[in-house]
């Protein structure tokens, strides 16, 4: 399967935003145009689509995260047209592929609700290590998530 990574940029912006989850795991993922209005305002976040056969099928967003100082991976979904097909496990594994080649060897976080036991099992799977559980409230509404973390 050829999946490869593409920035968001005002080329294709617009695919970005139309893509979509399933209802029950909206809640797990902010919408994809909160998080490019993020990158767009706020430093150190890089949006990348991901692509099969030249169509963008999903998204990511890493940043270096000045509260754990260190990189994130803080957002990742694959459109519910393209979900049970693999591309989520290979993506995942170019992501990890992709930051190490670009970063060298250091720590990558990420982070999952702590009731989106599919993302923490596909992380783990992958070598993140669960570290603790944090609660943040955004929105007016209080989220628990446990952090993760691969050592390169």
């Amino acid at each position: 399967m050829n999946i490869e990574f593409k920035p968001i940029d005002r080329t294709n912006y617009n695919e970005c935003i139309e893509l979509s989850l399933k209802e029950e795991q909206r809640k797990f993922v902010a919408p994809n145009m909160f998080s490019l209005v993020q990158a767009a305002y706020e430093p150190n976040l890089y949006p990348l689509g991901i692509y099969k056969d030249n169509k963008m099928v999903g998204f990511i967003l890493y940043d270096f995260d000045d509260e754990i100082k260190g990189w994130s991976m803080s957002r990742f979904m694959v459109d519910k047209k393209y979900q049970k097909k693999g591309i989520g496990k290979i993506a995942l594994q170019k992501f990890i592929e992709f930051f190490k080649n670009k970063y060298g060897g250091i720590k990558l976080y990420t982070s999952a609700e702590v009731d989106n036991q599919v993302a923490i099992d596909l992380y783990e799977k992958f070598g993140f290590e669960k570290k603790e559980e944090f609660e943040y409230e955004a929105g007016g509404r209080i989220y628990r998530e446990v952090r993760m973390s691969i050592q390169f």
